[in-house]
């Protein structure tokens, strides 16, 4: 009875340390994961000050966008917290692609060899982003799965897990978009 007993109770410790270790290596995962797409966010950070200064003499009336985007670019972005980085750099999507509407406008502009190299890198960056992306979702599915699921949850509480965020698409990303042929 007695071994019976030692036997639950090492098979519920061998459990218990098992569901930690995963948990703790789910948690480190989404950390990659961010660390992964924040090069990217920091990349395109960088990217967006050469793109202002080089739309900004083709469009001086379109100097609301332009402001609004500087503006963004104020804080330091390696003193942002995870969240505020999400945040910011969805603002500062919206803004590049309003900036990018408003370049069809300008052939010059479309046509000046800075601005060309530039939208082939924020091309390039934007799609290293949107893998990233889905990376850190897919790691971040899995943690929140971990944590929500019976018994790992009780685990999970007990340890002070808590779920992370998914990386979603903002209301005007979900947008139909309309062309006109």
């Amino acid at each position: 009875m007695v071994y019976v007993i030692i036997a639950i109770v090492v098979g519920v410790l061998i459990y218990i340390l098992a569901t930690f270790n995963g948990l703790v290596g789910c948690r480190n995962l989404v950390k990659e994961a961010f660390s992964t797409m924040d090069i990217y966010l920091k990349k395109r950070w960088d990217l967006v000050p050469n793109l202002v200064e080089t739309v900004k003499g083709y469009m001086s009336h379109e100097k609301e966008t332009l402001e609004k985007i500087t503006t963004l670019r104020t804080d330091s972005y390696d003193s942002m917290s995870q969240e505020q980085k999400l945040n910011i750099n969805e603002e500062l999507t919206n803004s590049i692609s309003k900036i990018m509407a408003i370049c069809e406008s300008y052939p010059d502009l479309k046509a000046s060899q800075n601005f060309i190299e530039l939208n082939k890198d924020l091309v390039k960056i934007e799609d290293e982003i949107a893998k990233s992306r889905k990376y850190y979702n897919g790691t971040v599915r899995k943690l929140n799965n971990r944590i929500q699921m019976f018994p790992s949850n009780i685990i999970a509480k007990i340890f002070g897990f808590k779920e992370a965020n998914m990386f979603e698409a903002n209301s005007e990303e979900k947008e139909n978009v309309k062309v006109d042929l």
